[in-house]
């Protein structure tokens, strides 16, 4: 069996940034005066702004447009972000802090920018934990494709049948399984519940319930 890499979603997963997310779409549709659905936040969860705009909003299929909007959009969210709307999850220092003492490589597969990334990395410190990231920029598809998730494993040369993805979104959950991962799931977003029919390989609260030796030994037991 080949090398085990940690490969993190970001959003919901290593920090709460739901409130400033959700705002940042509110205020876009509001500055483009465009219609926002009731259901939209939940229909998009996890997804890229590329596939959220045309699919979900249903704002535009022009591309230029789609980038415009989305950059716009993580523009905003960087703004209310900045204001306090974005914070660490529980057991998100221990794990990585435990994951590094063991020199397990830790990685990030987003559907979020660069620039998002960065912005946390500034706030929280917590840039020194991870090899690389594959964000939105770098995949040409989105969750449930695994691209993202598999692209960001090989930045750490890791086996994906020997690694573990960390997600809390449906689409997420179904790429890191489409991907050949084992594929732990978070009820940070959705209910233990709802997250049962996505038949990841473990449901936790959050990342304080993961034990470090899972990835040590490349296996849950």
């Amino acid at each position: 069996m080949g090398r085990t890499v940690a490969v993190f979603d970001w959003d919901g997963v290593v920090v709460d940034s739901a409130v400033a997310h959700e705002r940042s779409w509110e205020q876009l549709a509001a500055e483009e005066k465009l219609p926002l659905p009731a259901d939209h936040f939940v229909r998009g969860f996890g997804k890229r702004n590329e596939l959220i705009i045309p699919d979900i909003l249903q704002w535009t299929r022009d591309p230029a447009e789609v980038r415009r909007l989305s950059y716009r959009k993580e523009e905003l969210y960087r703004v209310v972000a900045r204001q306090g709307h974005i914070r660490v999850l529980p057991g998100v220092f221990e794990l990585l802090r435990a994951l590094q003492a063991a020199g397990i490589p830790c990685v990030i597969g987003t559907s979020t920018q660069k620039e998002n990334l960065a912005l946390a990395f500034e706030l929280f410190g917590l840039g020194v934990f991870f090899q690389g990231a594959v964000s939105s920029e770098d995949v040409s598809r989105g969750k449930p494709d695994p691209e993202v998730f598999l692209k960001a494993c090989a930045l750490a040369g890791g086996d994906p049948a020997a690694s573990f993805v960390f997600e809390d979104s449906f689409s997420g959950i179904q790429a890191g399984l489409a991907g050949g991962f084992i594929t732990i799931a978070l009820a940070t977003t959705n209910t233990h519940e709802a997250l049962l029919p996505q038949k990841a390989h473990r449901i936790v609260k959050d990342l304080s319930e993961v034990d470090a030796g899972w990835l040590i030994r490349g296996r849950l037991d």
